[in-house]
Order: structure tokens, then C-alpha cells, then sequence
């Protein structure tokens, strides 16, 4: 039988590299890991799945510590040998940065609603009544038939801004897709949509988790800004999808409502009313667990590699929308 051989092994290394690192896509660089030893021996030496992962997640090398679980030890017969010890952390990172690729997917095949709270507004024109809280529900109407939306306060300066603050399911979570659904004014004559002029999203954390649920803008800080979408002065769910997925670090999501275009017959005022949000993606624990290290404010990643497959199924299984 013809010995067949790697081709790989019959080009230089730089150029076998070369060639690997032009694959843009994770599912590409698994498969070739996969095909023979010397594929894979150059994709884990080289960390190629974890350069791919920076370049789709930057948030990732935000000072950002990857935990690995105690059940994988390194092999005795490596102790004392850096070569052999440096291979399987190497090996360890591939593993993880392709369970994160295999989440990624899931959230575009499968996305689950993110949100678990509304945070805070930058301004309320009258609580509870139209608080952010209101905006969790789909309904523009309550189940007792009353206005269930968010206004800010008026403003004569139709350019002022407005902030809606909110936190996801999960510590770290994979986003792909914001949606918001303006407040229509059903009970005045001409039903007004009080919608902003356009909308931009910021995620990241908060700098101290010690802090109370209600916090000023300050106290976070935003690791991804988005570009600014446009809004429609329309009574519908507008879906707005993000470039590309985000890798939401921290668990905070900012809804930043620019400009206004409604003014209040009553008042003379701008306004803006938002009945619904919705945060579309995948909340990535159990299988991974974020946790900041204060004062230092950086963090650690842990992973489980026992929990990923709940992790996917709860998003495949009928908990996706």
C-alpha cells in the first residue's frame, strides 16, 4: 500500500502557517486540527483557535484570566518538562476557545432572550407608572388594560439624550441582536410614536459588584460601544442586528436613545417612550462563570466543561424565540 504523507509536512512552517491563518472561521481551524497530528500540533502550538477568538471577541483580552476545572491535571510524566507542560496549557486554551465558538453558533441558530433586569433610566417622567420596568413586557397594554411603556422626562432640547440600563441572565453572554419597540400615544387623536431619532448600545460591567442594583452610569464601565442605528417612527418591534456577535463581559447592557422627535401638545416638550426591549443572544452559563477580582478590577474566566452541553440545549430546546 502507498505510504501517503502530510502535505503539510512538505512545506515550510512558516508557510504551513501562513496558509492556516487565513481561515476566518473557528469551524475551519477545529476541522484542521483534527486531521492529522502535525495539523494539530501546529494550530495548538501556535494558538490559532485563541488568536481567532481575540480578533472576533477583543473583549477577551481585557485582563481576562481563563480557569480551567481540577479534573484536568497535567500528565505526570510531563512534570519538569516546560516544552511538554507549555503544550497542554496550549491544549487546554484550544479546548475552551472552541466550546466558546460552539456557543457562538448556537446564538445564531438559537437566540434566547437575555435579559433578566431593568437596571435604570436616566429619567423618569412619572414613577411607577412609566417606569423601565414596564419595558420587560411585550404588551404595550397591562393585563388590567393600562399604558404599560417608559417615558423620560420632557425636554425642550429635542438632542438630549436618554439611557436605559439593564442586566442579562448571565455574567457573560454572547449577543447578537437588540431589539426596541417605541411607545405609540393610542389615546390621543393622531397615536404619536415617541421614538428616539436613533439608538447606539454599550455592554461591560460594573466596577464593583458590592454596589446596589440601581447605579448611576458611572459606576460602569463599557467594554463595546456599537455603531448608531437609526430608528423608525413606527408602533413595531425594530430588530437591530449587531456587525458581528458581541462577547458581553460583566452582564450590563446601556440602551443609549438619541435624539427626539415627538413633542408633548400639552407641554410644548420632547419626549421618549419605549415599550419594549429585548436582547437577543446567549447566555453562556453554567458552562461559563465570569468573576471580577476587585480592586485590581480584572477577571476570571472559569470553565466547565460538564455543563456546556445544558448550556446549548436550554437554547435549542425550546427556550429560544
Amino acid at each position: 500500500m502507498e505510504n501517503r504523507k502530510d502535505f503539510l509536512e512538505r512545506l515550510e512552517t512558516d508557510m504551513a502557517l501562513n496558509i492556516l491563518m487565513r481561515l476566518d472561521d473557528p469551524a475551519d481551524l477545529v476541522r484542521a486540527s483534527a486531521v492529522s497530528r502535525s495539523w494539530h500540533r501546529l494550530v495548538i502550538s501556535n494558538g490559532l483557535l485563541k488568536q481567532l477568538g481575540l480578533r472576533m471577541f477583543p473583549q477577551l483580552s481585557n485582563n481576562i484570566r481563563i480557569i480551567v476545572p481540577d479534573s484536568w491535571t497535567m500528565n505526570n510524566a510531563n512534570v519538569g518538562r516546560s516544552n511538554d507542560i507549555e503544550m497542554e496549557v496550549l491544549e487546554r486554551e484550544h479546548k475552551v476557545y472552541a466550546s466558546l465558538f460552539q456557543a457562538l453558533f448556537t446564538s445564531k441558530l438559537s437566540p434566547r432572550d437575555c435579559i433578566a433586569d431593568a437596571v435604570s433610566a436616566s429619567s423618569t417622567d412619572h414613577d411607577p407608572y412609566e417606569n423601565i420596568v414596564n419595558t420587560l413586557s411585550p404588551w404595550s397594554r397591562s393585563r388590567w388594560g393600562a399604558a404599560s411603556y417608559w417615558s423620560s422626562k420632557g425636554h425642550s432640547n429635542p438632542d438630549v439624550p436618554e439611557t436605559l440600563t439593564y442586566q442579562l441572565k448571565a455574567g457573560i453572554s454572547i449577543v447578537t441582536e437588540i431589539d426596541i419597540r417605541p411607545f405609540e400615544v393610542y389615546w390621543e387623536p393622531d397615536r404619536p410614536v415617541c421614538s428616539a431619532k436613533s439608538v447606539r448600545f454599550r455592554m461591560g460591567f460594573a466596577r464593583s459588584q458590592s454596589l446596589p442594583l440601581c447605579r448611576p452610569d458611572d459606576d460602569f464601565v463599557w467594554t463595546y460601544t456599537s455603531p448608531t442605528f437609526p430608528m423608525e417612527q413606527e408602533n413595531r418591534l425594530q430588530q437591530l442586528k449587531l456587525p458581528k456577535p458581541v462577547l458581553c463581559i460583566g452582564g450590563y447592557l446601556q440602551v443609549e436613545l438619541l435624539g427626539r422627535i415627538q413633542r408633548a401638545e400639552a407641554d410644548g416638550l420632547f419626549y421618549v417612550c419605549i415599550c419594549h426591549v429585548r436582547v437577543l443572544g446567549l447566555p453562556l452559563e453554567p458552562a461559563f462563570h465570569i468573576e471580577m477580582i476587585e480592586p485590581s478590577g480584572t477577571f476570571s474566566l472559569q470553565y466547565d466543561p460538564n455543563s456546556l452541553n445544558s448550556t446549548l440545549e436550554h437554547s435549542c430546546n425550546g427556550e429560544n424565540l
